[in-house]
């Protein structure tokens, strides 16, 4: 199991498992959130705190929910947004800003580059360079 918070401490999240990779991606929501993605079962990872959350205005229908810390303000996870629910009942992720952990807890774990500032929705992401794996004291 893997532990973290925010940098308050008062929101923590425990994670059931390493993430198989992480996704540093560079759209707007992305960077301007500071997060680097791991991505999870909902009953893989728990989160204790109260969190704010942000879902984006400039989507007709946006598909997740960005929450963070009310009171330092570091994003700690995002949730598929109810919208995207009603039209994808089953689906089961959520993404956990992996910037909080440990750089230790995370050596060997693949570091994807996809270009999501030039998605148009549809497809796969290209990649902006070749994933590569966190060595030994690198930081996400």
């Amino acid at each position: 199991m893997l532990s973290a918070s925010c940098h308050c401490g008062a929101v923590r999240l425990t994670l059931q498992q390493r993430p198989g990779y992480v996704n540093n991606c560079n759209c707007s929501f992305c960077h301007k959130a500071g997060a680097v993605w791991g991505y999870f079962a909902s009953s893989e990872v728990s989160v204790a705190g109260a969190t704010h959350c942000y879902t984006r205005a400039d989507k007709p229908d946006p598909a997740v929910s960005l929450h963070f810390c009310p009171i330092c303000g570091n994003t700690t996870h995002w949730l598929l947004a109810p919208a995207f629910l009603a039209k994808n009942p089953g689906v089961d992720r959520m993404g956990v800003n992996m910037r909080l952990f440990e750089s230790t807890d995370l050596t060997g774990v693949e570091v994807r580059y996809p270009d999501g500032a030039s998605w148009d929705g549809a497809g796969a992401y290209a990649d902006l360079r070749v994933a590569t794996a966190l060595g030994p004291g690198d930081k996400l």
